[in-house]
């Protein structure tokens, strides 16, 4: 087994000359240009080397590669119960405007380039003219407009990830190949959230269709995309397998399929991922780690990224609203040491929402909750909440008892466990419950229904995280916890309107401080990202995550 660390190899280099030079400037200047001249870092499609024997470093034609998901997925990235283990798939089949760049800007994907007008209201995406649809239809602006106006500014709908996109008012549709989107209000970091789960839809699939979400032709068994592979079989608990889709307007891939297999059991991962059964994934137990140390066909990589895993209390239930109950439960739990156990070291704790691989804004300097449970106790007592004897806390005659629920997915059941005995060490009657992925998307997310829960977030490499926090998505977008707070919604607005950086650091410095003093999350960890490669995998992009390399997996190729 290897472990390195990750650079940018020189023909990536080679593919972005011209334009670094232009974006060092921009770094300086501000994220809106930053943004606008991203739009240059595509580079020339067709300096890709072929060759049929993949010698000399030259990509190979043919072959498959296969990557496990946690549950059965949804093939629509707008639908309200498309999370995790249906995005990685859909950034395959779908396309957004941009995409997540080599940089961490946001490069051109289905749009070549993009400007701003002065005031900040108005974006132009000039689209590419030589898209087609898997089904051989022209891709157009209406697509555009489709997907935006009818999906995902349709509150009815309640799209997955419409939370972004407060700030929108409508997409025009200026020519065929042109549109503008008309803003609320400025919204520095549109061209990130267009390269974030923000895929684009076949208008003429969906004409005739009053559900979108009801549309089981398109959502479960035959999508129609725009991106380098298509679905060619899928079997409901078993897998999905893409074939290359030989219209591709960029670089036809040179892998003949993709498979993703339905496998929420990480050791089965390791163990298919050791038999090459398997090529690529992140390792989520970072316990299987002693399995693959002395593996000499797979290559384990640490990443950072923008994502962090936090507890969430149900902020409706008046008992969690008590802030110093919120303190005292983080207090309570000793996160430095799950950490080291069960993390085996790959993370550091983490005090709100800014991740530190954003340098450039993030805060170390805000309140923090070490472990330590008489302070929680002491906290609880000021709450009102003592212990009775039983060894329960009670107040008013009622106990603090709850329901924490957790989902099958790597190594959070483990977690989930080690904070609830946590929260037991200090007079909390809490039940552990676990659920299969999806089904928790169901209750937790969708409809609500919890009292605690623990889960992650990832976002674009930029500080905005208005939907995860505003109370516009309180109950229904993706304020998971429902926390509403008008300082932090005008800190949140002022953020996405500032374009100058050192004026930016400013207001995330205050959203971060604001966030460590009121919990409205109970923020756990920043981890690494680990992520489990078959040494006979080529061309994958190297220095970003693994769900943003899926967006060039028409590069990949196996030996």
């Amino acid at each position: 087994m290897l472990f390195y660390k990750k650079k940018i190899p020189s023909w990536m280099d080679e593919r972005d000359k011209g334009c670094n030079d232009m974006k060092k400037f921009h770094l300086i200047v501000g994220v809106l240009m930053l943004c606008l001249l991203a739009a240059c870092a595509g580079g020339d499609p067709d300096m890709k080397e072929t060759s049929a024997d993949g010698e000399n470093g030259k990509s190979k034609d043919g072959g498959n590669v296969s990557m496990p998901i946690e549950a059965d997925p949804l093939f629509n990235p707008w639908h309200p119960n498309a999370y995790a283990e249906s995005n990685i798939v859909n950034r395959i089949i779908f396309q957004g405007l941009t995409k997540p760049g080599l940089d961490n800007l946001p490069a051109p994907n289905l749009a070549e380039e993009w400007t701003a007008s002065d005031d900040g209201l108005v974006w132009t995406f000039n689209l590419r003219d030589d898209v087609k649809w898997h089904d051989g239809e022209e891709f157009s602006a209406n697509d555009v407009a489709f997907t935006f106006n009818d999906i995902v500014l349709n509150e009815d709908l309640g799209a997955n990830g419409s939370s972004n996109y407060k700030a929108l008012e409508k997409v025009e549709v200026v020519d065929d190949h042109t549109v503008k989107f008309h803003l609320k209000r400025p919204f520095a970091s549109l061209p990130a959230y267009l390269a974030f789960n923000s895929e684009i839809l076949p208008e003429h699939k969906f004409s005739d269709i009053n559900d979108p979400w009801d549309y089981t032709e398109f959502n479960k068994k035959e999508p129609v995309g725009t991106g380098p592979f298509k679905v060619e079989d899928y079997t409901s608990g078993q897998s999905v397998k893409l074939a290359r889709y030989d219209d591709y307007h960029n670089e036809v891939a040179n892998l003949d399929s993709v498979t993703f297999k339905v496998l929420p059991d990480t050791n089965t991962q390791v163990a298919q991922a050791l038999s090459d059964e398997l090529d690529m994934f992140v390792l989520e137990d970072k316990g299987s780690l002693d399995r693959v140390k002395d593996a000499d066909n797979v290559d384990i990589a640490p990443t950072n990224t923008t994502k962090y895993y936090w507890t969430v209390v149900n902020l409706e239930d008046p008992r969690f609203q008590d802030l110093e109950v919120r303190k005292a439960m983080l207090h309570a739990i000793d996160r430095e040491a799950i950490i080291d156990s069960v993390l085996q070291g790959y993370a550091s704790i983490a005090d709100a929402a800014i991740t530190p691989d954003l340098e450039q804004y993030y805060n170390s300097d805000v309140e923090s909750y070490d472990f330590d449970p008489e302070k929680a106790k002491e906290l609880l007592s000021e709450a009102g909440w003592e212990e009775n004897s039983n060894g329960i806390l009670e107040k008013d005659g009622e106990e603090f008892s709850f329901t924490f629920d957790v989902a099958l997915q790597g190594d959070l059941e483990e977690v989930a466990t080690l904070i609830q005995q946590y929260l037991k060490d200090v007079g909390f009657d809490i039940k552990l419950n676990t659920m299969e992925w999806n089904s928790m998307v169901q209750k937790n997310v969708i409809e609500r229904d919890y009292d605690m829960i623990i889960n992650w977030w990832t976002y674009p490499p930029d500080p905005d995280v208005s939907s995860q926090y505003h109370s516009s998505n309180a109950g229904t977008g993706d304020n998971i916890p429902g926390y509403q707070s008008d300082e932090l919604d005008e800190l949140l607005e002022e953020g996405q309107s500032v374009t100058d950086p050192d004026e930016r650091k400013e207001v995330y410095d205050k959203v971060q401080e604001h966030m460590a003093e009121n919990l409205p999350y109970l923020y756990l960890w920043y981890p690494e990202e680990i992520t489990l490669q078959n040494k006979r995998l080529n061309g994958i992009p190297e220095d970003i995550s693994y769900g943003f390399t899926l967006h060039y997996i028409n590069e990949w190729w196996v030996d």
